[in-house]
């Protein structure tokens, strides 16, 4: 199995790390923190970018050909990820592109698909997954309940941490239409128009200066015809879809690390300090070259799992739970380095590498920790 990108992919990411760089660099996202509303501060994005990453393809990358999109997988959305990663750019790509697209492109039906994902890849229609309800990733509890009403369902609960929840049309959500809290059988996923009756959002901003909400169900009534896959199913549907978003914010933290590392290899060679350049201490070139190597096998680690969740291959979650926990020690090292060799500017809100560290410790939280995918590695190779 191939671990680099082939020419076509190569090409896919240079495109979108130019287009990114010139018009959604890390800059953008310092506007949208202390800007007026003028900048997309209300939406936490512009919805004219992602109108024209739309016109790039970039929206419908896992969008099918027949319902408009390139048709695509995920190691094409893995180096889109990687671009997003190197600019911090703040776009509804992962919860809509990725993780809306993949699960109606998978497990939605003709008319599902009919309906939503051409406007998701035109750009015009966002998609938020509504998982968690406790500050912490834990899939495995879902409270949520989708309680039989007549041939559809009432759904009441909460849910916690929905990226781009606060600006999303529809919500996947994941309720539970039979047994307890914990139990694997009766999870059913559910798209919910975000407007509906009963659903209340209250957008929260993350410290990386992105968007996530809290959204609470009151009674919220929905049709058969809103069941994504089968009632009981959603189970194994959730479990894909999160190793889906677990490989592709793995990219993204690997684009932080590499722009991280970048900006640090280039600081090394301007800065001098008792008369020479401090790239010429032996110390620093041997942090330097570690860090690199780290980098490049973190790579290799996410390559291979994007490679195998798009074939569905047995060994995808724990490649996936794999690169997550890799990438996100990695993106770690790399921000703390970049801190360390700056000096005392690299605390200071004027350089950009608080952004990287801030972005990168929550992308490291989201859809699991290092902690947690350590763990769930262990327990799918029968430690």
């Amino acid at each position: 199995m191939s671990l680099v990108l082939n020419q076509e992919q190569d090409m896919l990411r240079d495109s979108a790390l130019q287009f990114l760089k010139d018009n959604a660099p890390v800059a953008q996202l310092r506007r949208l923190r202390d800007g007026d509303d003028a900048t997309g501060r209300a939406d936490g994005f512009s919805r004219a970018l992602w109108r024209a990453c739309a016109d790039m393809g970039f929206a419908g990358v896992l969008v099918p050909e027949a319902h408009g999109g390139p048709g695509l997988g995920l190691v094409e959305a893995g180096a889109i990820m990687e671009a997003i990663g190197h600019n911090l750019s703040a776009l509804p790509f992962l919860s809509t592109a990725v993780l809306g697209a993949w699960l109606l492109g998978r497990h939605g039906d003709p008319a599902q698909q009919a309906r939503l994902l051409a406007p998701i890849a035109a750009g015009t229609h966002l998609v938020a997954l509504a998982a968690d309800e406790v500050p912490r990733h834990r899939p495995r509890r879902q409270r949520l309940r989708a309680l039989a009403d007549g041939a559809g369902f009432r759904l009441t609960g909460t849910k916690t941490c929905v990226v781009d929840g606060h600006v999303a049309d529809t919500l996947v959500v994941v309720a539970r239409s039979g047994g307890a809290d914990d139990d694997e059988e009766g999870i059913t996923l559910f798209l919910v128009d975000a407007n509906a009756p009963g659903v209340r959002r209250e957008r929260t901003v993350m410290v990386d200066a992105h968007n996530a909400a809290r959204i609470a169900f009151d009674d919220v009534r929905v049709g058969p015809d809103a069941v994504l896959g089968a009632v009981g199913g959603g189970r194994a549907i959730l479990d894909g879809a999160l190793d889906v978003g677990r490989v592709a914010l793995a990219a993204e933290l690997l684009g932080i690390a590499d722009e991280a590392s970048g900006r640090t290899l280039h600081y090394l060679k301007e800065r001098r300090q008792f008369g020479r350049l401090i790239g010429e201490f032996q110390a620093l070139q041997h942090r330097a070259a570690d860090l690199y190597c780290e980098i490049e096998v973190s790579r290799a680690v996410v390559m291979g799992a994007c490679r195998a969740v798009d074939r569905g291959a047995a060994d995808a979650p724990a490649l996936a739970s794999a690169a997550k926990a890799r990438a996100g020690a990695s993106a770690t090292r790399a921000v703390q380095e970049a801190v360390q060799m700056h000096g005392g500017i690299g605390m200071t809100d004027e350089l950009e590498i608080g952004f990287f560290m801030k972005r990168a410790r929550v992308a490291d939280a989201l859809l699991g920790d290092g902690h947690f995918h350590a763990d769930r590695w262990a327990r799918l190779n029968g430690y």
